[in-house]
C-alpha cells in the first residue's frame, strides 16, 4: 500500500481521527503586526458568516476516507482539520477527491490559534487555482502557474475541467516554477481521487508540488516578493515547524455557492508524511 513508501508514516489510519482535531475558519492578521482581515473586509461591506467560531466544519471518516461539509450543509461556515502534531522539512503524501464547486487546500506552518500560514490550493472550482499557493495572514499573497473553469456538457452540468482567463503575471511570477494548463489537464482525473505531493524544505521554505506524478509548482517563501509579505516578519510568526490542516472555505457575497456547493464535500485519504529533519 502507498503508506508503505520508504520513510514515510501515516497520518490518518482510515478509521478515526485520532491525531487530528477540528478548528473552526476564524479570520486574524492580514499580515504579521497588520490588521485584523476582519475590519479590512467590514470596511469594504464585505460580511461573511457571523460568529465562525460556532459552526466548525463538519468532519467524519466515510469509506477510509476523511470528509469535510460545511456546518450545516450549505450554511457559509468553514473550518479546518488540523493535526496535532507539528512539523518542520517533510514531504507530504496524499489523494484527494473535491465535488464541485469546493473551495479546498492544505495549510502547512499553519501556527495554533491562529489562521496563519501556507496553503497549496486546491480550488476545485470556477477560476479555482490548483496546486498553487496562498499566504493566509502573511500578506495574503496568491502564487498560480494557473487557473481552471469546469467544462460543461450539453445540458450545462460540469463533467471536466478546462483552462481559464491567464492568470496575472504577478501572480505566476511569484513562483520559481509552474506547469502550463495543457500539462496539468493531462493529468488531472476528473470525479476521482488525484495524487496530492508536497515538499516543504527550509526555516522560509521552498514548498514544491506535484499532481499524479508532474511537478506544478514551486515557491521559494525567502526571496517571495508580493505585497505586505515581509519574509523575516514571517519567520518570526509562524517559526520552522508548525501544524498541516485540510480545509472546507466558507462562502462569501462575492462568490456566495460558487465557491463551495450548498451539499458539497472534500474527500481525503492516504495520507502519509516523512520527515526530512
Amino acid at each position: 500500500m502507498a503508506s508503505t513508501e520508504a520513510g514515510f508514516a501515516p497520518l490518518f489510519d482510515g478509521v478515526t481521527l485520532d491525531g487530528w482535531h477540528a478548528e473552526p475558519r476564524v479570520y486574524g492578521r492580514a499580515f504579521p503586526g497588520g490588521p485584523e482581515l476582519s475590519e479590512m473586509q467590514a470596511k469594504l461591506g464585505f460580511a461573511l458568516p457571523a460568529e465562525p467560531e460556532k459552526h466548525p466544519a463538519v468532519w467524519t471518516v466515510e469509506d477510509g476516507a476523511i470528509v469535510g461539509r460545511q456546518d450545516e450543509p450549505g450554511s457559509g461556515y468553514g473550518g479546518y482539520l488540523v493535526t496535532d502534531e507539528a512539523y518542520g522539512d517533510f514531504e507530504l503524501v496524499l489523494e484527494a477527491r473535491p465535488d464541485w464547486p469546493a473551495d479546498t487546500g492544505i495549510m502547512i506552518r499553519r501556527t495554533p490559534g491562529d489562521w496563519a500560514g501556507f496553503q497549496v490550493l486546491l480550488d476545485h472550482r470556477e477560476h479555482g487555482g490548483i496546486g498553487g499557493f496562498f499566504g493566509n495572514g502573511l500578506g495574503n499573497f496568491s502564487a498560480a502557474p494557473f487557473t481552471v473553469c469546469a467544462e460543461l456538457d450539453a445540458d450545462g452540468r460540469p463533467v471536466g475541467l478546462r483552462a481559464d482567463v491567464p492568470v496575472a503575471p504577478e501572480r505566476s511570477g511569484r513562483l520559481s516554477y509552474g506547469a502550463t494548463i495543457e500539462e496539468f489537464l493531462a493529468v488531472w482525473k476528473w470525479g476521482e481521487w488525484n495524487e496530492i505531493r508536497i515538499r516543504s524544505v527550509g526555516a522560509l521554505p521552498v514548498i514544491t508540488t506535484w499532481i499524479n506524478g508532474l511537478k506544478i509548482a514551486e515557491l521559494d517563501a525567502a526571496t517571495l516578493d508580493a505585497p505586505d509579505y515581509d519574509a523575516d516578519a514571517v519567520l518570526a510568526h509562524i517559526g520552522r515547524r508548525g501544524h498541516i490542516a485540510l480545509e472546507v472555505h466558507d462562502n462569501d457575497p462575492i462568490s456566495g455557492l460558487g465557491r463551495w456547493g450548498r451539499d458539497a464535500a472534500c474527500r481525503w485519504r492516504n495520507i502519509r508524511i516523512r520527515d526530512l529533519g
